[in-house]
């Protein structure tokens, strides 16, 4: 049987052709762009996973329960807010993005890298956030810094269209200087991936790409979505870094850190957690969702010789509000060890 015989029936289980495809709101160009993009074969196993567990509450293994998708909760956590009087605060907080500033001193990168700037944006959520947007357009305009990061969970929701999304971040990545490099998240769905890259974002897909000054270079990797679409594969992002060269990491959630770590990665630039987004005073999270120690769960954090950076996110997910945890942006620099 060929892939343009399959039927809808099949969609289950991972059969997907160009028909079944556009049906599902997908277009014959965006199909043949990832195949182009992927190799055929990726791009149907990413689909399908993508079909398999999409708008499910209930996912599997460590991350069995997928709070975003269970819709009824949002209108409890909303009115429990209101209840508390905290709603409105909320709303307030949400829209007031922050930029931070954190060194990270590395012993073995290039002296020409000395005072490099990377700016790191997470979490946008663009699509439910436009005030958090617009303040944080406000922030990166006419700022300095040698290549920005998006360290994904572009889309509100973790389903459905996109095209609302695919907007938000156009806005923003119309004030971003330099080159930008992106890595999916759990509510990301690979399709956005020509949209983004139309618009001059370098989505990293289990890849990596040299960054150079002069002579000398440095080595920036990125892993597709490790907490419930679990994608990820720092070996093949890993493949085409030279031994003990310096490399970075991007990945949605810091989940993966043993795993980077062992890899030889010296920096680990992450999201996903929102910090808890409505935490106790004393920014003290509820919950992280996330299979991690607490003290990775926001900011700068260390394991055995890698750092790693977890951004409390730039938007709000669920619902559009922040309790005890400012939305943020980061501006690192690399400084010689």
């Amino acid at each position: 049987m060929t892939q343009d015989n399959l039927s809808k029936d099949n969609l289950s289980k991972d059969n997907l052709s160009k028909d079944n495809l556009s049906n599902d709101n997908l277009s014959d160009d965006i199909l043949s762009n990832l195949e182009r993009r992927l190799g055929p074969l990726h791009a149907k196993q990413r689909l399908g996973i993508e079909t398999d567990h999409e708008a499910q509450a209930f996912g599997q293994g460590l991350n069995f329960f997928h709070v975003e998708n269970w819709y009824s909760i949002h209108s409890v956590i909303r009115n429990a807010l209101r209840l508390a009087g905290l709603y409105g605060r909320g709303l307030r907080n949400a829209e007031r993005v922050e930029l931070r500033h954190n060194d990270v001193r590395l012993g073995q990168l290039p002296v020409s890298f000395d005072g490099f700037g990377i700016l790191h944006i997470s979490d946008m959520h663009a699509d439910m956030n436009p005030g958090a947007m617009s303040r944080l357009i406000g922030l990166v305009n006419g700022m300095r810094y040698d290549i920005c990061v998006l360290t994904g969970d572009f889309r509100g929701k973790t389903f459905g269209p996109f095209d609302a999304t695919l907007e938000g971040v156009a806005r923003v990545r119309s004030h971003l200087a330099g080159p930008v490099f992106a890595v999916l998240g759990n509510h990301d769905t690979i399709k956005m991936v020509p949209g983004l890259e139309q618009m001059g974002i370098r989505v990293l897909l289990n890849e990596s790409e040299p960054i150079l000054r002069g002579n000398e270079r440095i080595h920036l990797a990125g892993i597709d979505d490790a907490h419930f679409y679990r994608v990820d594969n720092i070996e093949k992002a890993a493949a085409g870094i030279p031994h003990g060269a310096l490399s970075i990491l991007l990945s949605h959630t810091p989940e993966i850190y043993r795993q980077a770590a062992h890899a030889g990665f010296r920096l680990l630039l992450s999201g996903h957690t929102h910090g808890g987004q409505i935490c106790l005073p004393g920014s003290i999270p509820i919950t992280l969702d996330s299979a991690l120690p607490r003290r990775f769960g926001a900011g700068a954090w260390k394991y055995h010789d890698m750092i790693g950076y977890t951004s409390v996110g730039a938007g709000s997910s669920i619902i559009p509000v922040r309790i005890n945890s400012r939305p943020e942006i980061t501006l690192h620099r690399l400084l010689c060890g």
